[in-house]
């Protein structure tokens, strides 16, 4: 009689993990979720409203970049904050917190009245955008058992791509029922969904069992963890290769995402970039990018998982800015850009929970990732100024080879994390 035990993706598909979450896990994965999503539509109505604000208010390019270059940096100083308050106050009550906050924020840019109310707005809306992700990614990762925390955060980070699309849905709905003016506004005026979301997450979400027991533990007398315990000795080597990982990964993505529309509208000639159909394809290959990766960062293992989509990432870069391409190829790239570069990030949040103990887990992701996204904010800048000595498309390559490379090294520095069980 054949006994042999079949693998759980074998018997079940590959979702069978889900099924066997209890209710509560259920909850809790829904919940980061949907409020990932909820704050990537939030983030995203900015990139659409731009050429409106620009033909209304008269701003100018510089205007409009620099306010993505101030949301993103305080976005970094929000995930930052974000994940020492998880170790204080708990992973729900941030998460709570740092939805409400960016809901709140959004709103008021639909009511700004000129570009320096807008640029205030923005700029606090940020703190609450980069906080979410560090709340969430933690809470989902102390939630799920080790053999599929990897899929289940990175099922969580696939929400940006539903969160993307929901934003451009919208924003063709209103553009297409409101006149320009009145249409941009209505989109952030929509932020405020999220603030409703809040009270469910309120209602049903508890914190980690792990989270509660390190509470106990530290409410019996034992000393309670400084934020800046993940610069001691034991932990600095860990922080510092962490950071890495975390700036090569988002300088990559920066540096492709930022300046690659620009050189292939500006020197390739190409139109199908302001297409419906293009960005389609594009959020399109994130999300398959973010599924496929969440399997794989448990079935390949981490480290093995971030190079394949660094080398991949760097190899689509490099076919972008360096094979000569109809609009038609162009409108088919978009699928494994959006794959590789938004794929690359799937296994972040739950590799960076297990690299740190749970008393500064909060601590530690929210220091690693958003100090990354501080120093990748600078490759957009980098690559402009070098393209005044290189060709555009030379610059994009040689800083995404950068950036990829430093990661590669980094992950192959760095203790291989899967299945960790979390201690306290």
């Amino acid at each position: 009689m054949n006994t042999k035990v079949m693998p759980a993706e074998a018997k079940g598909g590959y979702f069978s993990w889900f099924h066997e979450l209890t209710g509560k896990e259920r909850l809790t994965f829904w919940s980061c979720k949907v409020g990932y999503a909820l704050d990537a539509m939030d983030t995203q109505f900015l990139s659409f409203v731009i050429p409106t604000l620009i033909a209304t208010w008269g701003l100018s390019k510089g205007d409009a970049g620099l306010i993505g270059t101030v949301t993103l940096l305080t976005s970094a100083l929000g995930g930052w904050i974000a994940g020492v308050m998880s170790d204080r106050i708990g992973r729900v009550r941030t998460l709570q917190i740092t939805i409400l906050w960016f809901a709140v924020f959004t709103v008021l840019c639909g009511l700004a009245q000129n570009f320096g109310q807008l640029l205030l707005a923005r700029g606090l809306m940020g703190f609450g955008m980069g906080g979410e992700w560090t709340a969430g990614a933690i809470l989902i990762a102390e939630v799920i058992r080790a053999k599929d925390r990897g899929k289940a955060v990175g099922m969580v980070q696939a929400g940006w791509a539903i969160g993307w699309g929901a934003s451009a849905l919208l924003y063709a709905l209103m553009f297409s029922l409101l006149p320009p003016e009145l249409a941009w506004r209505s989109l952030f005026l929509l932020g405020i969904l999220p603030a409703v979301f809040v009270i469910f997450i309120r209602r049903f979400v508890e914190e980690p069992e792990v989270f509660v027991a390190q509470q106990k533990i530290q409410r019996d007398g034992a000393e309670r963890a400084k934020f800046t315990d993940i610069f001691s000795p034991a932990m600095l080597s860990t922080t510092l290769r962490a950071v890495l990982l975390t700036t090569g990964a988002q300088g990559g993505y920066y540096a492709i995402t930022t300046w690659l529309p620009t050189f292939l509208k500006t020197e390739r000639h190409l139109t199908v970039l302001g297409t419906g159909g293009y960005l389609a394809m594009v959020i399109l290959g994130s999300y398959v990018g973010y599924t496929v990766s969440a399997f794989l960062t448990d079935k390949l293992g981490r480290k093995k998982n971030f190079i394949l989509f660094a080398v991949g990432s760097l190899c689509i870069a490099l076919a972008y800015t360096r094979l000569p391409v109809t609009d038609s190829v162009m409108l088919f790239l978009g699928f494994p850009l959006g794959f590789f570069v938004s794929g690359v990030f799937s296994g972040m949040g739950a590799f960076l929970s297990e690299l740190f103990p749970t008393r500064i887990r909060g601590s530690g992701q929210g220091f690693c990732y958003n100090m990354g996204r501080a120093v990748g904010s600078l490759f957009p800048l980098l690559i402009g100024m070098s393209s005044k000595h290189m060709p555009l498309g030379e610059a994009i390559g040689l800083f995404a080879a950068a950036a990829y490379g430093v990661m590669v090294l980094a992950a192959l520095t760095l203790p291989e994390t899967r299945g960790k069980q979390l201690e306290s």
